[in-house]
C-alpha cells in the first residue's frame, strides 16, 4: 500500500525544487521529509529522487507518481469533505472541525486575516486555520499541490497569474494602490497623477520578482526611463518611512496600510489606475468542504467589510 502522507512530502520536493523547502512549506524538518520518501521507495520498490550537484531531482518514475497522485489525492479530498457532510445531515448546529491551512501575501495578512483568524477561534474552537505569507505565484502553487487548503493572491491590472483548472477562483475585493509622496513635495497638491507626472521620481518598490514591482514597471509603459528604481523593500512600510525620510516616492496599496504619518500624502493613478483584484482560491475537490466553506465565508465577509 503506497504512503499517500510520503506521496504528499514527494510532490513539495517536486513543487519546491528541494528537500529543505519541501520541509519549510510542510512544516517538518528535511529529515522527516527525507524519511519519508525513503519509506515511499521502500514500499514501491523503485527510486524516486536522484542526486543533481548539491541538490536532488525526480526521476522518472518519482515524476510519473507525482502525475498520477493528484486524481487519488483530489478524490480522498472529495470523499473527506462528503464524510463531513453526511456525518452532520439533519444537526441544526453542526461543529466545524478538522484543518485548513492557509497562504496569503502581506497586505492581505494585515489587512483580512488579522480580524478572520480570531473571529473563526472565538466561533470555531475545534477549527485549525494556520497561515503562511507567501507571493501570489506562490500560493497558487501551494494550493495546488495540496500543501496549502486555501489562498488568498492578487493581479494587477492586466499582469498575469496562472491559474490551474482545478483550481476555484472566488473574488472578494478591488484594491486601489496611491502614489505617497512627502506633503512639502510639488505634487502633492494635486487630486490624481499620470505616469508622465512621475517619470523625474525616484522609487521605492518591491522585488524585482513581485507582481507589485511588475504592476509599477507596466504602469510606465510608453515612458522612457521610468520608474527608476532606487530603494528596494518587501514590507511596505518601509516604504511608507523611506518616503517620509525624503528618498523617494511609492506606490502603495491600501489593503493593510497603516494611517499615514501628517508629513505624508497619498494620490490615486489615473490612466491607467492602480488597482489590484483580490481572490480566495481552493481546489475543486474541496468545495463541499464545511471547514473550508467556513474559513472561505469568513473571509468573504472581512472582505465585503473592507470594500465598503
Amino acid at each position: 500500500m503506497i504512503d499517500l502522507e510520503a506521496v504528499v512530502a514527494l510532490r513539495a520536493v517536486a513543487t519546491n525544487g528541494s528537500v529543505a523547502a519541501a520541509a519549510d512549506a510542510l512544516g517538518f524538518t528535511p529529515s522527516a521529509v527525507s524519511q519519508q520518501i525513503k519509506r515511499l521507495e521502500r514500499g514501491t520498490r523503485v527510486s524516486l529522487l536522484e542526486r543533481a550537484g548539491r541538490g536532488v531531482v525526480l526521476t522518472d518514475a518519482g515524476r510519473q507518481l507525482v502525475t498520477s497522485s493528484a486524481t487519488v489525492l483530489a478524490d480522498l479530498e472529495r470523499l473527506e469533505a462528503d464524510l463531513h457532510l453526511a456525518g452532520g445531515a439533519g444537526t441544526a448546529d453542526r461543529r466545524v472541525t478538522g484543518e485548513v491551512r492557509i497562504g496569503a501575501f502581506s497586505t492581505a495578512v494585515r489587512g483580512i486575516l488579522v480580524d478572520v483568524l480570531p473571529r473563526l477561534r472565538a466561533e470555531h474552537p475545534e477549527l485549525r486555520v494556520p497561515m503562511r505569507e507567501s507571493e501570489p505565484w506562490e500560493t497558487i502553487a501551494l494550493v495546488a499541490s495540496g500543501q496549502r487548503d486555501l489562498g488568498i493572491v492578487h493581479r494587477w491590472g492586466g499582469v498575469a497569474l496562472a491559474m490551474p483548472d482545478h483550481l476555484v477562483e472566488t473574488p472578494l475585493l478591488t484594491d486601489v494602490a496611491d502614489v505617497i509622496l512627502r506633503r512639502d513635495h510639488p505634487l502633492a497638491g494635486r487630486t490624481e497623477l499620470e505616469p508622465a507626472d512621475l517619470a523625474d521620481e525616484e522609487w521605492i518598490a518591491t522585488f524585482d520578482s513581485t507582481i507589485c514591482r511588475q504592476w509599477l514597471r507596466r504602469l510606465f509603459d510608453g515612458v522612457s526611463n521610468a520608474p527608476r528604481i532606487v530603494h528596494e523593500s518587501m514590507e511596505f512600510e518601509n516604504h511608507l518611512e523611506l518616503v517620509r525620510a525624503g528618498l523617494g516616492v511609492a506606490l502603495v496599496p491600501r489593503m493593510g496600510r497603516p494611517p499615514l504619518h501628517r508629513d505624508l500624502v497619498a494620490i490615486p493613478t489615473v490612466r491607467p489606475a492602480s488597482t489590484r483584484g483580490v481572490s480566495a482560491v481552493h481546489r475543486r475537490s474541496q468545495a463541499d468542504s464545511p471547514a473550508l466553506q467556513t474559513v472561505l465565508d469568513a473571509i468573504r465577509e472581512v472582505a465585503v467589510e473592507r470594500a465598503a
